[in-house]
């Protein structure tokens, strides 16, 4: 009979094991430079680990699973059933060890495995139920069932040797997990073997999930990848100088001087001398993932070379595909598999946040596979400067982490990283070079002209609508989503926008749609701008904020420098909430900067001295934010350097990680019945596309007070068989595409099941 690994379809387990090592071989060249002296040998165990992994399959009564039929196999694991097979191989007993390790993790963590096979075995007979607790049967016993010539004939095939003929004999199950156990809470990235053992552990989890997925092929960089990557007609000297550095490297140059293209090409020349490696490109906020993976697809002419990951991808693509249905020609089956591909090393450039490579680093499940993919990688980090005390501690200690334990190489680029921000950097990343734009390209991309305006901006809205009735395309830039919502009803315009983070996907993508098209004559918003799409005003009216975002914002106007030198306006007086949006002394010291720019150099921005009014602005954190620094470094380094180990999880740490997104997404009320239609059609990306997300503190509060409350909705299951239950928070506020969530005006939204 032929042994099966997988049902549903149907797959033989000697397919299942060629899958695998057809990963394997491609990962060989993906990824050349793992952190290991005999990296032959890694590549070897990793091929028979691939071949051992699923031998536990083998087992009777798990064929008659896989078979629908009949069976007694009471919940066991296979892959602990593979491991006797592994301590009969004739290799040496390290390899054994690592090999054996590896398998026995593939799908569970060690606690999991322990709790298995510590607890008393009884027999089927004495149980009252088929809880994996208690229907138990001695191991041996369950082993000896197997067919072991059978499992020799598929071993033969691979030219796999066995040391004896009595593999059940070869190893106590009880004793090895418990001792892997008591190892890996030992094993730290000190440790002489936690390299071997972390990678090899990912590698097997990759090969069997990326093989399990049906995936065959994984790209590689090709030289032709960067031809229009790279196409420069006349390049600046420091995309000439990015293009012959070797190794780690930090990029200062202005905004729009051409930094993508720079890195790209410190990225070709890494390739030709190392070779290949996984790529991430790093951006802070997910419009700025999807702008660039737009403008990288268009340059690349193979699709499936760049994918992006961030927390709202299948929304984004729902919108994406439904837009381009007639041209992209993609339905559901296709989007799955694009949506697989994104999240797997199949696509060699992946454009993430940061949170999604940190994850690894918090000891989130499957953090090996991450881990072992930053192995040998090259990293791009743009606009490193837009971070908070805490993450920009936690990216310190991910650059630590991957230039001096992963082999990976790390480029930072900036307009303007305050100096001491840079001094952290460098001291976690070894020798670097530096990068500079010349003096005589700042002077170039000087294209802003500062202008103070006394009191508020939501009390002069007349100035602004003098600039849009002479044709003006302005720019108004809020601190808050109020204000900005109130700006815009009361500013008239042919064309105008409003853009926040109080809309729903659905709305927000078509807005971002409607903004490429160059038509918007007013575009008014919040932070989200200072991020957002490659857009370009005429002329910016701005609340106060401080430096660095002021100079996002500016950089939406006259972004191509084709105008000459544009006004930007800024209010000096805040806004009562403002206060919890930014701190005091930044706001106080940009004041001072910008009336000195006014003063000395009539308004003119010049792009060379932006470096010197950052370090005024940022000489270093406050006190408050330096302890939080302090104790974000101090924690995590000690959670990656001596508590990281493989097949241990960290359920403080894992807590820890996603404390750091306390929003709550909700409904508005308002939205119930077209969430309802989208479960009705079972159509969940969209209906979770609905919901809005609110800070936690404005979530409890309004939950006490009885403005959020929960809602259940019923929908047929698509068997037709039953109904199924889904709940949300519905919060009872008016919701309107032009405006997004009022939260100070109430909607009832009609009858609900609140409870």
């Amino acid at each position: 009979m032929n042994l099966l690994a997988k049902s549903n379809p149907e797959i033989s387990l000697r397919e299942h094991i060629d899958d695998c090592l057809n990963i394997q071989e491609q990962l060989k060249q993906l990824i050349p430079n793992i952190p290991l002296e005999n990296k032959d040998d890694f590549w070897e165990m990793l091929a028979v680990s691939m071949i051992c992994h699923d031998l536990g399959k083998s087992h009777p009564e798990f064929q008659k699973l896989l078979q629908k039929r009949k069976n007694d196999w009471h919940l066991q694991r296979h892959e602990l059933f593979s491991l006797p097979f592994v301590w009969n191989l004739a290799l040496p007993e390290e390899q054994k060890d690592y090999i054996s390790f590896s398998v026995a993790g593939h799908h569970k963590d060690l606690d999991n495995l322990f709790g298995l096979v510590s607890k008393d075995y009884q027999s089927p007979e004495d149980s009252m139920t088929d809880s994996i607790f208690n229907v138990r049967i001695p191991f041996k016993n369950e082993f000896d069932k197997i067919n072991f010539k059978q499992v020799s004939a598929l071993l033969n095939h691979y030219s796999i040797c066995f040391s004896s003929n009595s593999p059940a004999d070869s190893v106590d199950i009880y004793e090895l997990i418990r001792n892997y156990k008591v190892q890996t809470q030992e094993l730290n990235s000190e440790s002489d073997d936690f390299l071997m053992k972390m990678l090899l552990t990912g590698a097997v989890k990759q090969c069997d999930h990326l093989a399990s997925a049906g995936i065959r092929k994984l790209n590689l960089m090709n030289a032709c990848d960067f031809d229009n990557l790279c196409k420069i007609n006349t390049p600046y000297s420091h995309q000439t100088d990015c293009s012959m550095v070797l190794g780690n490297a930090i990029l200062n140059a202005p905004t729009g001087s051409g930094k993508t293209e720079a890195a790209f090409l410190w990225l070709k020349n890494q390739m030709d001398h190392f070779g290949q490696g996984r790529v991430y490109y790093i951006l802070p906020f997910t419009a700025s993932i999807n702008a660039m993976f737009e403008r990288l697809n268009q340059k690349i002419e193979s699709s499936d070379k760049v994918g992006m990951i961030h927390g709202k991808l299948e929304e984004y693509l729902e919108q994406k595909f439904s837009e381009d249905s007639e041209k992209l020609k993609i339905d559901e089956t296709k989007k799955q598999q694009l949506l697989e591909q994104f999240k797997t090393l199949v696509t060699p450039v992946k454009i993430v946040t940061p949170f999604q490579l940190l994850k690894y680093f918090f000891g989130i499940k499957g953090f090996e596979k991450g881990v072992f993919e930053l192995s040998g990688s090259y990293l791009i980090f743009d606009e490193i400067h837009a971070y908070d005390p805490n993450v920009f501690a936690q990216i310190v200690v991910l650059l630590e982490f991957v230039t001096q334990k992963l082999n990976a190489k790390v480029l930072i680029m900036t307009a303007t990283l305050p100096a001491f921000m840079k001094k952290e950097i460098e001291k976690v990343i070894g020798n670097y070079s530096f990068v500079q734009a010349k003096d005589s390209l700042y002077d170039r991309f000087n294209r802003h002209r500062i202008k103070l305006l006394e009191g508020r901006l939501g009390d002069h809205l007349e100035i602004i609508q003098e600039h849009l009735d002479a044709g003006k395309r302005v720019l108004v830039v809020c601190n808050t989503v109020a204000e900005s919502q109130n700006v815009y009803k009361n500013l008239t315009s042919k064309n105008k926008i409003l853009l926040h983070g109080s809309f729903n996907s659905e709305d927000r993508f078509k807005k971002e749609e409607l903004l490429k098209k160059d038509s918007t004559r007013l575009l008014v918003g919040t932070q989200a701008i200072e991020v957002s799409l490659d857009i370009d005003f005429d002329v910016i009216f701005s609340e106060p904020a401080p430096l660095d975002a002021l100079i996002q914002r500016f950089g939406r106007v006259n972004r191509r420098r084709e105008k000459g030198i544009c006004d930007c306006f800024v209010f000096c007086e805040r806004n009562k909430n403002d206060a919890f949006i930014y701190p005091e002394e930044e706001i106080v010291r940009t004041r001072i900067v910008l009336e000195n720019i006014e003063r000395e150099c009539a308004g003119l921005v010049k792009e060379k001295e932006l470096q010197k009014m950052m370090d005024f602005v940022y000489p270093g954190w406050n006190d408050k934010e330096q302890k939080i620094f302090d104790d974000t470094i101090a924690f995590l380094r000690h959670s990656v350097f001596k508590e990281l180990s493989p097949l241990k999880y960290s359920p403080e740490s894992e807590d820890r990680y996603y404390e750091q997104f306390k929003g709550v997404r909700v409904l508005p009320a308002g939205c119930r019945e077209k969430y309802q239609e989208y479960l009705d059609g079972w159509q969940f990306v969209q209906a979770n596309g609905l919901l809005i997300q609110v800070s936690e503190p404005r979530f409890l509060g309004m939950l006490k007070n009885g403005g959020i409350e929960k809602d259940y909705f019923s929908y047929l299951a698509k068997n037709g068989e039953k109904y199924l239950d889904k709940s949300v928070y519905v919060i009872k506020r008016r919701y309107c595409p032009d405006l997004g969530l009022l939260i100070q005006e109430e909607e009832s939204g009609g009858k609900g099941n609140f409870i």
